[in-house]
Order: C-alpha cells, then structure tokens, then sequence
C-alpha cells in the first residue's frame, strides 16, 4: 500500500490525491417532507446523478489516485477500537434510536453500508412504534459533498464543526479515516477536542481555499463563523514567516451563496474564477485581512480578494463567472456552482458543462474545452493539452448544489512556482 504525507499548498498545485464519495441510496433516502432538513432544495434522480459522477470520477482518475469514503471507511473498520470509538463518538453527538450492540455486531461492509445509507428504525418498543421517523440513524445525504467534512491545510487536517448537525458524523468519519488509514500520515485538529471549543464555532471546507502556503481565504457566511475563523488563526504559528487570512462575507441568501468556492476559485497561478456582483464590484460585503507576524495580529479591510492577493505578490486575472455581456446569466450559472472549478493542476481546471457562458469564458481567456465523457473513455489525450477545462455533464449533480470543486477533498499536491 502507497502512503501519503498530507501536503496541500495551494488550490492549484498539480494533484497527487483526492477522496471522493460517489453518490449511493443516502441520496435518495429521503422525502420531499425532509429535504429540506437534508440541505436540499430538491430530491435528485440517482441513478442520472451516478451516471454523471462517474464520467466526474474517471476524468479525475485520469490525472490522479482516487480514493472512495466508503472503501477507506471500510478499512479502518477492520479495527475493533476504532468501531467502538467511532461509534461512541455518533451516540454522544446525534440523537438515535440505534441499537450500539447491533452497529458492532454487524461486518465492516455493512456497517459501513448503514453509517453511510443510514440505520433503518426497528419499531421493537413503543417510543420507536410512535415516532415518524424511518431510520434510527440518518442517512448522510451530503456526503458526496467531500470538501466540507475535512480540510487538508499544509501538512495537517482540519476537521470541520459542520453548520447543520445532520451532517456532524461525516466530519467523524473523516476524522476515523486521517487518524487510523495506514496510507496517510497526518495530524488531525479538531475543532470540538480543544480546550478553546465553544459552540459558536462552525467550519466548512467550501469556505478555506489555501491560496499559498502563507496565505488563506476564508469565507464567513451560514456555514463558517467568526468564531471559527478565529480558531483556525489561534492554531497559526508565525515564527518562520509572516501569515495572512483574507477572509470574506458571503450574502446569507440565496443558498448558492452557501460557501466562498461558490464564488471564488483558483484555475491557474495568473488566472482566478469569481462571481463579479460578490468578489469585485462594491456591496456590503467586507474583505478583512489579517496579518500575523511573529504572534502579533492586525485587521484591515481590503477592496476585494484579487486586489489584496496581487498586493502579496500573486498576479492574478479574474475570469468571470457567466461571462461579461449579461448580469442575468452570470446570476443564472452561478446558482448552477459556475464559479466552481476544481483543478487537477495548474492551468488544468474541471467544471459544469452546463454553464455556458462560463466555459465559454475560459475559451475566451485560453483554456482548451475537453468533454470530460471523451477524457473518461479515454478518446482525448489529455497529455497533448496545456491549459484546459475539462467540462463535465450536470443535470443532476448540480441540483445537489454544489461543483466539482464541493466534491472533492484533496490531500496532497505538488508545489507550485508562483
């Protein structure tokens, strides 16, 4: 078995190894009545949605080692410590009607099936016979939305305190998967294990993109707290080299809003994707940054992020999300995650194929359009290209709401020249 020193550097870096979840049952596991408890706003077809995350998943396989939540789940189970562990750890923060003793009884594969799909309710007393619910354990309908559970910072994992408890066992699982897979050698920190916890404090992966290994963007909205910020800045030493934090508020509504990679992503060392109406041009909206030198912390408020970022040293382009002709389909592309792109290296991006306008301004800007379909059979070459995005089919996934970058969790990448 490969192992892996966690290293995450830049947004950029050319991958070396990303974890994904493809879609499963939890997807469909649920009823227009608790959708919206689920975070969605819609239920999705599954079968159309693995289909598409398929084509997603090759594509990506072809640049990079692909490993699934659910098989490296399954791996650490073989552990009896931390089956117990791990299943302590859901009892104490989920309300359930489960039986412990059953989850440990069952083998890996189907625990791992049930922790993920979720556990159906045995109605074997009164209060489980009177209650409306289907499962003890709930199904982890977001998890295919990898980013948010975990954050790969340098050389470390960063847990995330998830906004909306219904997805709390993801970040455990994810958690279980860093501290005991013999393929990765890390240190995890988490939020809710340290002395400084309190409950304010909430942290998603779509909202920390590491820019450079001195500088990171935080989005703070419904799902990333001040309170959490603040305990990522607790957690950096600048002894070595001065350390920034630009963080930005995100509008509250509506819910594609709901982290800053729907708004803000890395494509290249001189090249930036960005929704023009929240990242460049005037609103309410504050840009902070936050400089730590030597233990000493100052804030000031900034322009915008490509401007603050070019002050340190980047040289960054905007591209824009929707295109430059039409508010209405910059508005229109970004609600389907137009601005979010996750790449595979420098110059080397992936995305929605639906949005038009958007990949039709990465062309403009000399990006190379590849049908990830022909990537995925191995019809394209992706060798003979320098610089391109690799537009994937989304009929489905998008509704989910989230993109390519929402659906990956990259734990190691080469280092950038900037």
């Amino acid at each position: 078995m490969d192992t892996y020193q966690i290293q995450v550097n830049s947004e950029i870096g050319e991958l070396e190894g990303v974890i994904i979840h493809s879609p499963g049952k939890e997807v469909e596991n649920m009823t227009p009545q608790n959708a919206e408890r689920a975070l969605y706003s819609d239920i999705l077809n599954l079968s159309v949605a693995q289909k598409e995350y398929d084509v997603f998943r090759k594509a990506i396989a072809a640049h990079a080692p692909v490993f699934e939540v659910r098989d490296l789940l399954n791996d650490v189970l073989t552990n009896q410590r931390v089956r117990e562990t791990l299943i302590d750890h859901i009892f104490i923060h989920e309300e359930t009607m489960a039986s412990k003793h059953m989850l440990l009884s069952l083998s890996n594969e189907e625990l791992t099936r049930q922790l993920l799909e979720g556990v159906i309710l045995m109605k074997d007393n009164l209060t489980k016979y009177f209650s409306k619910e289907r499962y003890a354990l709930r199904p982890l309908h977001n998890f295919f939305f990898t980013r948010d559970a975990s954050m790969a910072v340098r050389d470390k994992v960063l847990i995330g305190r998830m906004a909306n408890q219904v997805r709390g066992r993801e970040a455990m699982i994810m958690q279980a998967i860093f501290d005991y897979h013999p393929m990765f050698r890390t240190q995890t920190v988490n939020p809710q294990q340290h002395a400084s916890f309190n409950d304010k404090i909430s942290i998603e992966g779509g909202d920390v993109l590491v820019a450079r290994n001195d500088v990171l963007i935080i989005g703070t909205g419904t799902r990333t707290t001040s309170q959490g910020i603040d305990f990522i800045l607790e957690q950096i030493e600048s002894k070595e080299q001065v350390r920034h934090i630009i963080v930005q508020e995100l509008p509250e509504k509506p819910e594609s809003f709901i982290h800053l990679d729907m708004v803000f992503t890395f494509l290249d060392t001189n090249k930036c994707m960005v929704y023009e109406p929240v990242i460049m041009k005037p609103n309410r909206y504050q840009t902070v940054h936050i400089t730590v030198d030597n233990g000493k912390v100052s804030i000031k408020n900034e322009k915008n992020i490509v401007e603050c970022l070019n002050n340190l040293g980047f040289d960054l382009e905007p591209v824009i999300c929707g295109g430059t002709k039409d508010p209405w389909a910059q508005e229109r592309e970004q609600w389907h995650s137009g601005a979010n792109f996750f790449a595979l290296a420098p110059g080397k991006v992936i995305g929605y194929a639906r949005n038009v306008y958007t990949i039709e301004e990465l062309n403009n800007h000399g990006f190379d359009v590849l049908d990830a379909n022909d990537i995925a059979s191995g019809k394209t070459d992706i060798t003979q290209y320098n610089k391109y995005v690799v537009a994937v089919d989304g009929s489905e996934l998008p509704r989910g709401g989230g993109g390519a970058r929402c659906m990956t969790m990259p734990f190691r990448r080469k280092e950038v020249t900037w």
